[in-house]
């Protein structure tokens, strides 16, 4: 640790840096953060800096405020914008008490424990999601008009819309987030960046940077960028696939060469274990009312509990290892939208997937129908489970579940179940404009 602080204060001196950012990370995934200049950084890297937890959702509260914003240098990254004409720096920070313990309303925190149980296992995570976002030509919420009208996988070499997507994704390579794959999506104006695998922890770093990064994109060229997951009506709203896998040291987990599916005994375990608790860590995955405007028959969404290799109706995708190679095996979780908290969806999709693991869960028959087009009666007699249609609903599922609260920790579980039904209670009692046009005029 000693040699990465001195690499941080060496780096700052040698570029110049200015302003030095400490992010950090709410309960709802928002990023937050403050500055520090040079000459507070080498305290700050090696001690922490204290504030007023009391001011963040999800932290504490007024009565027990303080607690300590301790970065991680290995996150360091000098930003490719500057702030006042100066270069700028970001590092992120783990939560800490003011005795040193880990905060555990810390998002950051509760990945790392899930991750250090999973470890005790002789297992590793890892993470790579489609991350999936909207362009419009303003900010205005009375227009909301996207910034192009392309489709899947449009070519756009000229043009303001490729002209974002390009320089994203040259920055986010430039602060050190691999891309695999960029391009645009089905609606008018929806984009997607697909990042490189990595380790779990990295990866919910690296997303909580490049929502930042593509926003800032935006904002430099006079658009703007959202992770609503479902802001227009009449197209398909935003998602976060996400691709994981575990290993035991060098050797991919999943991977059987003798099974027909090249799915391992872990592998089948782990996809029993999260589609036995799908229902219960969707408020996570997708833990907003405007998520489950996505989440409808009509969409591409996943709408059930199933499972299949090549059926994209299905919640759980199983991709064919790239030519059979026993690193590329994974599963493909489709849930999630691009604004859920990356630290704490990572940590109850592994949480419940080494459930299955622990537990021996069996493995369902693999899905071959279009859940689409099923019947009620065909899905029944399929023994697939629907997925909650509303944050109510996911709200109550979460409560039940005693794999969820293990894992997100009483203070994380608990704040987050009030916000949730606070958010649903509000949302509840608006009369929207839909009420209006199909009501006033005839009731």
């Amino acid at each position: 640790m000693k040699g990465e602080i001195e690499y941080v204060l060496k780096t700052v001196e040698q570029q110049g840096v200015r302003f030095i950012q400490l992010w950090f990370t709410d309960v709802l995934g928002m990023a937050k953060g403050f500055s520090v200049t040079p000459i507070e950084l080498e305290l700050a890297l090696e001690e922490g800096m204290t504030f007023d937890g009391s001011a963040i959702d999800g932290f504490s509260r007024v009565v027990e405020s303080d607690v300590i914003a301790k970065p991680d240098p290995t996150t360091f990254q000098v930003l490719p914008w500057r702030s006042a004409g100066a270069p700028v720096a970001r590092v992120l920070c783990d939560i800490l008490n003011l005795d040193g313990s880990a905060f555990e309303g810390c998002p950051r925190n509760v990945l790392r424990e899930s991750l250090q149980s999973a470890r005790q296992r002789g297992f590793s995570f890892f993470a790579a999601p489609e991350l999936e976002y909207f362009y419009f030509r303003s900010s205005d919420r009375s227009e909301m008009v996207p910034l192009d009208s392309g489709t899947y996988f449009e070519v756009r070499s000229s043009g303001l819309s490729g002209e974002l997507h390009e320089r994203t994704v040259l920055m986010l390579e430039d602060i050190g987030i691999p891309v695999e794959y960029a391009q645009h999506e089905e609606s008018p104006g929806q984009h997607e960046i697909d990042l490189r695998y990595t380790d779990a922890l990295t990866m919910a770093d690296s997303v909580m940077t490049a929502r930042q990064v593509i926003k800032e994109v935006a904002s430099e060229l006079g658009a703007y960028a959202t992770f609503m997951p479902k802001p227009l009506e009449g197209v398909q709203g935003s998602g976060m696939h996400t691709h994981f896998s575990i290993f035991e040291g060098e050797v991919n987990a999943f991977f059987d060469p003798g099974d027909p599916f090249l799915l391992s005994k872990v592998a089948k375990s782990f996809i029993a274990g999260l589609l036995h608790h799908a229902c219960e860590i969707t408020a996570v995955t997708n833990q907003w009312v405007n998520s489950y405007k996505r989440l409808v028959a009509g969409s591409e969404a996943p709408l059930f509990a199933s499972w299949s290799r090549q059926n994209r109706s299905a919640l759980i995708r199983v991709p064919s290892p790239k030519g059979g190679r026993s690193e590329s095996a994974r599963i493909e979780y489709r849930a999630p939208d691009p604004a859920c908290n990356p630290y704490l969806t990572f940590a109850l999709v592994l949480a419940a997937g080494m459930r299955g693991v622990e537990q021996g869960y069996d493995l369902p028959e693999e899905t071959e129908t279009d859940l689409f087009e099923a019947t009620p009666s065909k899905l029944a007699s399929l023994g697939i489970k629907p997925l909650p249609t509303s944050l109510t609903a996911a709200i109550g599922e979460m409560e039940r579940s005693e794999l969820v609260r293990d894992t997100l920790g009483e203070h994380v579980f608990e704040w987050f179940i009030r916000n949730k039904r606070a958010e649903s209670s509000a949302y509840l009692r608006q009369v929207t404009p839909f009420e209006i046009d199909r009501y006033f005029g005839q009731l």
